[in-house]
């Protein structure tokens, strides 16, 4: 350690050149993770999302994951989800997610998730990949969607997957 003019201590600071690569890491890395924090434009026709959010469709096992986790999507925390039985206290305020696939078309089910609020102002049901006009966001999480587009368009290929079984 140092002494300053002021008789403080202070650390000797190591030279630029070994300061700016780990600089730069560090820039690309918050620079990527903004990205993915981004929301991806995209248009609502008709009560849907036509398009998917990537490009590309989303992968149904790595959605049944999210929608059973609950730290990620929460799902369960109001609905319940018979094809999912070993999740035990499952939510009763929103509707089984059996038959989601027949219920709804692949765009339907992108705009619930997406923001559920176009179809019901007063759903409880949060708004998964929106980020503007929102209440009581904590400071963390503003700006934030709550799902990556990836990771909507992996549950919209979960959901769609439940059909009701013709009896």
């Amino acid at each position: 350690m140092n002494r300053t003019p002021s008789g403080l201590r202070s650390h000797s600071q190591k030279p630029a050149g070994t300061l700016v690569p780990g600089l730069v890491a560090l820039l690309a890395s918050l620079a990527a993770a903004q990205a993915q924090d981004r929301v991806k434009p995209y248009a609502v026709v008709r009560e849907a999302i036509p398009l998917s959010l990537t490009g590309k469709p989303g992968d149904p096992a790595r959605g049944r994951a999210i929608v059973a986790n609950r730290q990620v999507g929460l799902c369960l925390l109001c609905h319940s989800a018979s094809i999912i039985p070993e999740e035990q206290f499952q939510g009763d305020l929103a509707p089984d997610l059996a038959g989601a696939g027949s219920r709804w078309k692949i765009g339907e089910l992108r705009l619930r998730i997406v923001d559920a609020g176009r179809f019901n102002a007063n759903t409880i049901m949060p708004a998964y990949y929106k980020t503007g006009g929102l209440t009581r966001v904590g400071s963390s999480f503003a700006g934030k969607p709550i799902l990556s587009a990836e990771q909507i368009e992996d549950v919209v290929a979960y959901l769609a997957t439940l059909r009701e079984v013709k009896k």
